[in-house]
Order: structure tokens, then sequence, then C-alpha cells
């Protein structure tokens, strides 16, 4: 008579608890894999908003490459700022100590007899009447041109918080002095080559201000 042998005291419980620390590991990776994919999907998100003049390579990027390519987009924008920044923070500057040397102190043409005291008002007057000239090279880049008086000078700052409202960045901005009239300067570009300046809102919300 054969006898059957026993199955260890413990067989099953292995086997069950092998079991379970496979599923485990099935679920870890199944988890890693949805976790890899995602942040695959958020990282191609993020290059496509980086404009395509910004990169340095525009053949296909690994996914660290994407990153480094956002991060050093991200960090011009952030120097670009604090360009801006100061610029305005001189020009509120150079405003605040024209206004306080005397600038805005309007002048008195005496009238003669003959009329040519007023006549000579009335020519200081025209000249002095704020002009507004905005110039489109492309969808992407535009100058502005804007003459005012030195006794009504414009307030530059403003002037740039428009373009930057409007999605233009500021490239460079000079100013001249002639007679009783200041000429303002400013070349701007796009903050986005797809989206563009709209040129006409600008040259409205420019006249407005002044």
């Amino acid at each position: 008579m054969e006898m059957q042998a026993k199955e260890p005291r413990g067989g099953k419980r292995s086997r069950m608890s092998g079991g379970t620390t496979a599923a485990r590991v099935v679920a870890r990776k199944e988890v890693e894999r949805e976790r890899r994919q995602h942040m695959k999907v958020l990282c191609a998100k993020l290059f496509s908003l980086i404009p395509k003049e910004h990169l340095s390579n525009t053949n296909t990027v690994t996914q660290l490459g994407s990153l480094d390519e956002a991060a050093s987009y991200i960090k011009k924008l952030k120097e670009r700022i604090d360009e801006l920044h100061n610029r305005r923070n001189s020009a509120q500057a150079m405003v605040a100590a024209r206004g306080a040397s005397g600038a805005s102190t309007p002048t008195t043409t005496p009238t003669t007899s003959g009329g040519k005291g007023s006549t000579e008002g009335e020519k200081h007057w025209e000249a002095s009447a704020p002009v507004v000239e905005v110039r489109q090279h492309d969808d992407t880049s535009m100058d502005v041109v804007l003459v005012c008086s030195t006794e009504r000078p414009i307030m530059l700052h403003q002037v740039i918080t428009i373009l930057e409202e409007e999605g233009a960045e500021v490239v460079n901005a000079n100013h001249s002095v002639a007679g009783h009239q200041i000429f303002y300067t400013i070349h701007s570009r796009a903050f986005s080559s797809r989206i563009g300046i709209d040129v006409s809102s600008v040259s409205e919300r420019l006249r407005a201000l002044v």
C-alpha cells in the first residue's frame, strides 16, 4: 500500500505570499509606467509653449532636453522682466526729476499790438501738440514714435505698460529733447510670434494716454 507524501507544513502559505508579492511588483510597475507617461505628456505641452526662435535645437529632443529648453527660456524671461522693471523705474525717476526741476512750469508769450506774440503762441501750441505714430514692420515687430511738449511730458512707464499688456516686449527705448519738445522712440517685438501684436489697439490706447 503506497503512502501519499504529505505537503510540507507552510508550503501553501509560501505560495500565497509569493503570489501577493508578485502582484505588488506588477502594480508598482504599472503605477511607474503611468507616471512616466504623464510626465512625458506634461513635458510635451511645456515644450510646445516655447517660441521656436528661442529654441537652441528645433529637432526632436529628449524629455530631459525639453526641460532644459524650458528652464533656459524661463530664465531669459526673468532677466528680461528685471531689465524692463529697471527701465521703468529709471523712467519714473527721470520724469520725477524733470518735474522737480520746474520743467512743467508753463511759459507765457507776451502779446504785442501787432498780434505777433499771439501768432508765436499758436505756433508753439501747434508744435507742442502730442504726436503718436505706430509703425509695424511685420507681425512680430513694431516701432512707436511719441512727440510731446516739455510742459506736458508723457509718462514713459505708462507707455511701456500699455505695450506689455498688448503683448509687446520692449527691446530698446530712446528719448531726446529739442526746444520745447520731447521725442520718444520705442522699438518692441511680440512676446509670442504666433499671437503677434494688435497694432490698432496699441495706437488707440496710446492716443488716449496722451
